[in-house]
């Protein structure tokens, strides 16, 4: 079974930066594509970034220019670096990767922003 770890996440002032790891328990050069979603609380969760197998990039246009996706395919590793946080993006973060056949998902990780 693949499993999803995530880490990084925490308490930042606003303006502050993070990064977000998540860990695989398989290659991640198997999955179409690997993505952070956040969820905020009382709201849907949401899609933030995604890197596809090829290494494409795209991402939420409220997080555009803040947040890079990136990974290392020896430490079947996929980071979320963020920069210039915002109170609203305050939210549970969660990697999800894409398996063709089905999806998997990570436990989440915290990201509390203060003003």
């Amino acid at each position: 079974q693949v499993q999803l770890v995530e880490s990084g996440g925490g308490l930042v002032q606003a303006g502050g930066s993070l990064k977000l790891s998540c860990v695989t328990s398989g290659s991640i050069g198997t999955f179409n594509a690997v993505r952070w979603y956040r969820q905020a609380h009382g709201k849907q969760r949401d899609v933030v970034a995604v890197i596809s197998r090829a290494g494409t990039t795209n991402y939420v246009d409220a997080v555009k220019g803040r947040f890079t996706i990136s990974r290392d395919n020896t430490k079947n590793t996929v980071y979320l670096q963020m920069n210039s946080l915002k109170p609203e993006d305050t939210a549970v973060y969660y990697c999800n990767a894409d398996g063709w056949s089905k999806d998997y998902w990570g436990q989440g990780t915290q990201v509390t922003v203060s003003s």
